[in-house]
């Protein structure tokens, strides 16, 4: 049977945040798809994802995402 391990994304609070992945508090389509296009590359799967372009313009974004446990 597959193990699986999650993770929860809020890109207001990711640790990448400060690291300048984002860089303004407007978090732009671009960056948004670099960060998911990372967490690909690193395996994980987003299973879940809600973005805040429509209501607020901000580009923040809240998820899941999952992947094989090794």
């Amino acid at each position: 049977m597959d193990k699986w391990e999650y993770k929860l994304l809020d890109s207001k609070i990711l640790p990448e945040a400060e690291k300048g992945i984002f860089k303004q508090p407007k978090v732009t389509l671009e960056e948004a798809e670099t960060y998911l296009n990372k967490l690909g590359e690193e395996g994980w799967e987003i299973i879940d994802i809600d973005f805040d372009f429509l209501l607020h313009n901000t580009g923040a974004f809240v998820g899941v995402a999952k992947r094989k446990k090794a």
